[in-house]
């Protein structure tokens, strides 16, 4: 079976790879699944994430912000509480995120596997 990609993929080859770029990244990623339960807040996020700094999850929340992702919501209280939702098209991303965390746990033994041995097959050579 052969497959083709049509013409206007390749002419859109930038905006595609901008979108991906994005939406593949680590922290979009857990961002995105994390927030599937319910809205939260950034502190929380960060202690549930684990492991992103508080520079890198700002800088992510914004760009999801930006790409309609999600809506942040300031609460007029003291201090002001800030509380971030997935909009419907963050949660449309979820579903496949999920399907990939899926297949990535079903698959992962298998792959540091093949790892092991290209790496030891390098490593003699």
């Amino acid at each position: 079976m052969e497959l083709t990609t049509p013409e206007p993929l390749h002419i859109e080859c930038g905006r595609f790879s901008s979108v991906l770029s994005s939406i593949g990244d680590k922290w979009t990623v857990m961002i995105v699944l994390t927030l599937t339960e319910r809205p939260r807040r950034f502190n929380e996020m960060k202690r549930v994430i684990g492991g992103i700094s508080q520079q890198m999850l700002a800088r992510t929340l914004r760009a999801l912000e930006r790409d309609g992702m999600l809506t942040r919501t300031v609460h007029p209280t003291v201090p002001p509480q800030v509380e971030y939702a997935l909009t419907d098209l963050g949660r449309s991303l979820a579903d496949p995120i999920r399907q990939l965390g899926i297949w990535a746990g079903a698959h992962i033994d298998r792959i540091e596997d093949n790892r092991s041995t290209f790496d030891a097959a390098r490593a003699s050579a």
